[in-house]
């Protein structure tokens, strides 16, 4: 693929004496002449982030949330990552509240590992659910066994339940194991609670029975005495539905999952009408895509995501991936995959009229950003770019370079293009002098009828598209309007359109550095441009 290269640019009196900077050789940039210089800046990401919750020691690793009736609030239970982890013992669960989704208090350590040579050594993926009966929150998680022999479970369901949601007690008795009821012994996790509406509760375990995937289905009375309930769905072809998750939203039911196959690693969805009708979703197994009942949520910088819902909105949980040496690149298939855990992020779901679902922004998160920038253009390509009153109209191959971004950051702008091929985008980690730097492209798909986010490196020395990414597909708006909005935290990124598209991404080097909004191809009109922070 031929590399994008930089434009020529057209230098303002304000960056007549701009010399390259980074962290180490001159942190006055931070304080001083901020606005005056459109460099590249070697930035790295601080110790804490404000939006986008990490623990000061470790990150977060498949998040189970929960809405608590008693407190009133999200829990949010994850599995703690350290680098290096234990060899045995490793993923206790820890948790954090919140009420907002954008701010998070941390409720520590709640359950621990077993001993290296209990069932529990290692802890996989759980979830919660709260029984007024007893006063009691049940977490069933799952226990992975350190080297377990050829007669032992390699993975079962396990349970700990606690009165306050701080105190948590395993039931050394209780093991659901999956060769019981024929499924696999070494692929049985990811217990799922929900409770129907005739008062049964349901668990569902993604396992594996005779080689292929199955979603397990077990209901109780009391959350204390489990019967099976055969398989709830099973999987088509070689595909894996990882942490799976139930719900009811309006007229429809819906199964989220995340897909473990490497070569889509995405949350999607099924939906149906009833439960039945979700159930069936993946029955026929000939090489028949369900595509009127399947959906993708986010890219591949958006993980192991479950829901939780207070009664008004229903909120999805998932981790942003670290990348291995801050390369924006590893993004794909090994050996270019990204590290396992990262960040804490999370979405409102947004239902349409035919049922199907995606991601919006936080309102909370939203409310965060209260501080308006400046906005400054700091450079412009030779050609093809008009400006009027703040708003710009971009031609062919033209940009506009703004100025540097702060550490958290929420861009917002307008894009119409005049033609619904027209391909347009946004950069990031940019500077007049950038040999390469990462872009968020809208490209043109199926005549112009849809659009496909890609994430591309750019620039002389840019690779262009980046392997592997595998963008996320939508339908052109009719208007040919795209209200796009841009949320950073530090490395993490987290883009919306138009209430239709969220895509999130990990770009190192974002924080202080300047930005800019790109024409590719065609024309597009550039309005509403606003940056604030927190």
């Amino acid at each position: 693929m031929m590399k994008n290269m930089i434009l020529p640019i057209a230098f303002t009196a304000l960056i007549a004496s701009m010399t390259a900077c980074s962290d180490e050789t001159d942190p006055i940039l931070t304080q001083k002449d901020w606005d005056g210089t459109a460099t590249y800046f070697q930035s790295s990401d601080e110790h804490g982030f404000s939006m986008y919750y990490k623990p000061q020691v470790g990150f977060v690793g498949d998040p189970m949330p929960f809405y608590d009736p008693v407190a009133k609030d999200f829990k949010v239970m994850y599995l703690q990552d350290y680098r290096p982890n234990p060899e045995a013992t490793y993923h206790p669960i820890f948790g954090v509240a919140t009420k907002d989704g954008a701010t998070y208090e941390s409720l520590g350590e709640l359950i621990s590992c077993g001993g290296r040579d209990e069932q529990d050594a290692a802890i996989g993926t759980g979830g919660t659910i709260y029984n007024p009966a007893d006063k009691l929150y049940y977490t069933f998680y799952t226990g992975n066994k350190f080297k377990p022999s050829s007669d032992q479970n390699a993975q079962v369901v396990m349970v700990a339940t606690s009165p306050d949601f701080k105190t948590w007690t395993k039931n050394r008795t209780f093991y659901l194991k999956g060769d019981t009821y024929g499924y696999d012994k070494n692929d049985f996790r990811d217990p799922f609670l929900f409770q129907t509406e005739d008062g049964v509760y349901h668990m569902l375990i993604a396992t594996r029975k005779n080689g292929k995937g199955h979603i397990a289905e077990f209901t109780s009375a009391d959350l204390k005495e489990w019967e099976s309930a055969g398989t709830f769905m099973t999987m088509m072809w070689d595909r894996f539905y990882e942490c799976p998750d139930v719900f009811k939203m309006g007229d429809w039911w819906y199964l989220v999952y995340s897909e473990k196959h490497v070569a889509i690693r995405k949350v999607q969805y099924f939906k149906g009408h009833t439960l039945e009708e979700l159930k069936a979703c993946t029955a026929n197994d000939a090489g028949i895509w369900p595509d009127d009942h399947e959906g993708l949520l986010d890219s591949r910088a958006f993980y192991a995501g479950k829901t939780a819902s207070d009664g008004t909105n229903r909120y999805i949980w998932g981790w942003c991936p670290t990348r291995e040496g801050n390369d924006n690149t590893a993004v794909g298939a090994d050996p270019n995959e990204p590290q396992w855990a990262g960040n804490l992020v999370a979405h409102r779901i947004i239902q349409h009229e035919d049922g199907t679902l995606s991601l919006g922004s936080v309102e909370g998160i939203d409310k965060k950003y209260t501080s308006k920038s400046s906005l400054k253009v700091m450079a412009k390509s030779d050609n093809g770019v008009s400006e009027n009153g703040g708003n710009y109209v971009l031609t062919g191959n033209a940009f506009v370079l703004f100025n540097r971004l702060n550490v958290a950051n929420k861009i917002s702008f307008t894009v119409k293009t005049t033609d619904k091929t027209d391909k347009f985008g946004f950069s990031l980690v940019r500077g007049i002098d950038s040999k390469k730097y990462y872009s968020i492209v809208v490209n043109p798909e199926d005549n112009g009828n849809k659009k496909k986010l890609n994430f591309e490196e750019q620039g002389e020395e840019g690779m262009g598209f980046i392997n592997g990414i595998d963008g996320y597909l939508f339908n052109t708006p009719s208007d040919n309007e795209y209200h796009v909005t841009v949320y950073t935290d530090n490395s993490v990124c987290v883009v919306y359109i138009n209430d239709n598209v969220a895509y999130t991404n990990r770009i190192y080097g974002t924080q202080k550095n300047c930005w800019s909004i790109n024409c590719y191809e065609g024309t597009v009109e550039i309005s509403n441009v606003e940056v604030s922070y927190y």
